[in-house]
């Protein structure tokens, strides 16, 4: 079932806006998804080209068309400038179930953003998705965003051996869900 005429619905925090990503937000996404701290648990290597950029970004224009997930551009509201993104992938309708991804450039690490972020997203994926469980996976070495999900609410429900292969190794996932109801009630 796709939407191609469907409008991708911008929401706004206190200080950032969460926007449809564009072929013009290439060189800006490139600046971050090329640094290898940004990709170390992204589960593809360092982008090097714009036209790896595009490829991400025509995949993220897809899902939505298709219905399957969204994934929303992070900027700073005084500036249009993408620093990061965070969205929904792998939709299962019938199961009310969808999996959560994130990442941010560097230089914005460690003020909050993500949290904000994700307290957004997560609000729009139980309200308007009418989901029930949102999951994430995270490779265990992966402090950083193991504390930014516990922090919102989420449950280690366990380690999933050698899950995903990916720069030229099998990953260990960790999976942690957050349900409706406990997401609503915090």
């Amino acid at each position: 079932m796709e939407n191609r005429d469907k409008v991708f619905p911008v929401l706004t925090t206190e200080r950032l806006c969460l926007r449809e990503i564009e072929n013009t937000d290439v060189t800006n996404m490139l600046t971050y998804l090329s640094d290898p701290l940004v990709m170390q648990y992204y589960g593809l290597e360092a982008f090097t080209t714009e036209e790896e950029v595009l490829n991400e970004i025509s995949w993220y224009k897809r899902i939505f068309r298709e219905n399957t997930g969204i994934r929303w551009g992070i900027s700073l509201k005084d500036e249009d400038k993408i620093i990061g993104s965070c969205g929904f992938l792998n939709w299962e309708r019938q199961h009310a179930r969808i999996d959560i991804g994130y990442e941010l450039a560097k230089e914005y690490w460690g003020q909050g953003i993500a949290s904000e972020v994700l307290g957004t997203v997560l609000s729009y994926g139980f309200e308007q998705m009418n989901v029930e469980r949102v999951q994430a996976l995270i490779e265990p070495p992966n402090v950083a965003s193991i504390k930014l999900v516990e922090k919102q609410g989420f449950e280690r429900e366990g380690l999933l051996r050698h899950y995903e292969y990916g720069n030229g190794k099998f990953d260990d996932l960790y999976m942690y869900s957050l349900l409706k109801g406990d997401f609503i009630t915090k």
